[in-house]
């Protein structure tokens, strides 16, 4: 082959190289593998969705449950010698399904309660007297230190759906559900108690409203009669991200020119919906309407 003739083939050689090399190079460690996912991205062979979730479980195996637990102080419990009206109340008012039942103090976990089974006492004219320990379930225990993955693999296993978080101490920390697992690698699910992402506020029970992340610091202020800045931030959700000065967890609160934030979901990245209180009713106050 003259030098001619080579010259000829070598651009198909070059690229020939190339494309061995990409179909043949191997990740050896995880983050030559994220790098491999988002160049598939960008040639348009993984969406955005899925490589944020296969993101997402590459993740949860690097996190523990005390960075997604629901902290000890913002717990819904029941207590367990608490009448079947206030149960129904409590029930109601925080839309949950599973609940810890304590004894004398909240390190003192009894068991867990599910709201279904005080449907059996309604249903029956409350004949029978209500015995919460009767109905009760075992309480899971689990160290603040597990890895979520681990702690996934034994929701399934055991068919369990919430756990008691504790300390080093034996103190409880918090409690952790298996959608608050499933949600570091889905992103937020949403359910009854969520809004529509056409419907930025949407009001609430007792006052409260719920406020997606992405709504319009414009729109919050027409909407609460309010001013908050928008020169820095254009979203309600990076206001309150930047007071934070972290990306908040999940139950999370925040005092800011007289209005109570909570984060009602949100990831390791961001926030995505908020509980919020105007200051038009003192939050003391709310809560003393509330007892």
């Amino acid at each position: 082959m003259t030098s001619t003739s080579f010259s000829h083939f070598f651009p198909f050689l070059s690229w020939f190289k190339l494309m061995r090399q990409s179909l043949f190079h191997k990740p050896q460690n995880k983050k030559q593998l994220i790098t491999t996912l988002h160049d598939a991205k960008r040639r348009n062979l993984l969406s955005a969705e899925t490589l944020e979730m296969i993101e997402g479980a590459l993740q949860v195996s690097e996190k523990h449950v005390r960075d997604v637990m629901i902290p000890r102080s913002q717990m819904v419990v029941l207590e367990l010698h608490a009448p079947p009206s206030q149960l129904v109340k409590t029930i109601v008012e925080s839309g949950h399904s599973r609940f810890p039942v304590i004894g004398e103090n909240r390190d003192d976990v009894q068991g867990i309660f599910l709201a279904k089974d005080l449907l059996d006492y309604y249903a029956q004219g409350g004949v029978n007297q209500f015995n919460m320990r009767d109905l009760m379930r075992p309480a899971v225990f689990i160290p603040e230190s597990k890895r979520l993955n681990v702690l996934l693999r034994e929701f399934r296993t055991n068919r369990n759906h919430i756990a008691i978080v504790v300390d080093e101490y034996s103190g409880v920390a918090g409690l952790v559900t298996i959608e608050d697992v499933i949600e570091q690698i889905v992103g937020d699910i949403d359910d009854e108690h969520d809004i529509d992402d056409q419907v930025f506020i949407k009001s609430s029970r007792n006052g409260l409203y719920v406020v997606l992340a992405l709504t319009p610091i414009e729109d919050f202020n027409e909407y609460f009669n309010c001013e908050f800045g928008d020169e820095e931030f254009d979203t309600i959700g990076g206001l309150v991200m930047q007071a934070f000065g972290h990306v908040p967890k999940r139950s999370e609160t925040l005092q800011l020119a007289g209005f109570h934030f909570e984060v009602a979901r949100a990831s390791g990245r961001r926030i995505f919906l908020l509980r919020v209180k105007p200051p038009s009713i003192p939050f003391p106050l709310l809560l003393e309407n509330e007892k």
